[in-house]
């Protein structure tokens, strides 16, 4: 009987270390440490879309459910920030004020802040992004408010963007900001992942709408995502199978974002919905994500386009948020990109998002914006938010540090 549970224990641990075990690039910050997070949270995945297919629950409800635990219940304030919870037109928020009056300035700078997670994912008030926006208001002696925008599959394309817009809209009004002590002309628009496309779709909106007075000085944009029509960027081939984002679940966030079929997973993944023979139908579309004129040689490496003759000329029409530039902001036109704020545009070397970043700050050049692209060479997807919980990674801790300058010096 001992024998017996001998070889079951090493039976287990053997499958244990092949499931952690992941070949990642040498050049990436903490791999082990990394291996065993997303062991866990891969666990948690798999679990969740085979509950899914057993027709059970939807794709991503106990991947909710665990990052549910992480949560911080009711406004936690702390000697130096006060943290309250309340409403801007109708959208959820939570409000952290630096009480600090060591500069001795009346009105302060502020931050409209979106988290990630895939438009379906996460809150504000887990631990990672209530610790973040807590110590960003202490250190930029601001007041930063993280939105808690709707989530799908309760809510879907635009109602994700319309939150983040109206919320922003109520915000950036005079009585609001006189509320708050916030100086109207030192305000930010910021955000993470799916947090940052908001935060950039926002961006643009706000800055073209005429009728309102009062505007974002900056975006701060970290490791945004931006397109949706090419899944097979140098960055996607690259990283396709890099912690914490891999390849399929950008498409199945995607697709939960805009309400499409999973099933759909494979034929977006292979480029089917931008297919050669697909034409005049997304001709202007593609030439604004044509990473071969936008990203520097240097990320391109030996990759090579990867755009099926024949596709699903379907997919479109199935899915036409695709082609939606408040879902994607990288498709946006140059008239519209002249008027955003000064931009900073965080890119990490091991994520697949890397490229969109990478020519969304390109396409603002070259519309006359003034672009700082702060890119790691160590960094994967999500890692400033990992300089804060109980998994902290040095990548997470420098490249926070450096966001918080660029917002000091430049808001």
């Amino acid at each position: 009987m001992m024998r017996f549970f001998l070889i079951g224990a090493i039976l287990l641990s053997i499958a244990a270390a092949y499931y952690i075990y992941l070949p990642l690039p040498s050049t990436i910050s903490e791999p082990w440490k990394l291996m065993f997070m997303d062991a866990i949270l891969r666990g948690i995945m798999h679990v969740s879309f085979f509950a899914h297919d057993l027709g059970l629950s939807n794709p991503f409800d106990l991947m909710r459910y665990a990052a549910s635990w992480d949560v911080i219940w009711g406004p936690k304030s702390s000697p130096t920030v006060r943290v309250t919870d309340t409403f801007f037109s109708g959208v959820q928020a939570q409000v952290f004020e630096s009480t600090s009056t060591g500069l001795k300035r009346q009105s302060k700078r502020g931050v409209v802040y979106f988290h990630g997670g895939g438009w379906t994912l996460g809150s504000g008030k887990m631990q990672t992004y209530f610790l973040q926006c807590r110590t960003m208001a202490e250190d930029l002696d601001a007041v930063v408010i993280s939105i808690e925008y709707r989530l799908a599959p309760e809510a879907r394309f635009p109602d994700q963007y319309n939150d983040a817009l109206q919320a922003s809209k109520r915000i950036l009004t005079a009585e609001v900001l006189a509320q708050y002590s916030i100086d109207p002309e030192r305000l930010a628009v910021s955000g993470d992942s799916a947090g940052a496309n908001l935060a950039a779709a926002v961006a643009q909106q706000m800055a073209l709408d005429s009728s309102a007075p009062i505007k974002y000085k900056v975006q701060a944009l970290l490791y945004p995502v931006l397109q949706a029509l090419d899944f097979n960027t140098p960055s996607y081939q690259q990283n396709g199978n890099i912690p914490i984002l891999h390849r399929p679940l950008m498409v199945r966030f995607w697709l939960e974002y805009l309400g499409g079929n999973p099933r759909l997973v494979s034929s977006l993944l292979a480029n089917n919905h931008t297919a050669l023979n697909q034409g005049h139908k997304i001709a202007a579309a593609k030439a604004k994500i044509n990473w071969t004129q936008l990203l520097p040689v240097a990320f391109q490496k030996n990759y090579k386009p990867l755009f099926p003759f024949q596709g699903d000329p379907k997919l479109l029409d199935e899915l036409p948020g695709l082609l939606d530039v408040r879902a994607s902001p990288l498709l946006a036109e140059k008239e519209a990109l002249k008027a955003v704020p000064p931009t900073y545009i965080m890119t990490c070397e091991h994520d697949v998002l890397r490229d969109e970043g990478q020519m969304y700050a390109r396409r603002l050049i070259e519309a006359g914006v003034a672009v700082t692209v702060d890119h790691y060479e160590d960094g994967f997807h999500g890692c400033l938010s990992f300089a804060f919980g109980p998994f902290r990674f040095s990548v997470g801790m420098r490249s926070f540090k450096n966001y918080i300058h660029w917002l000091t010096k430049n808001l």
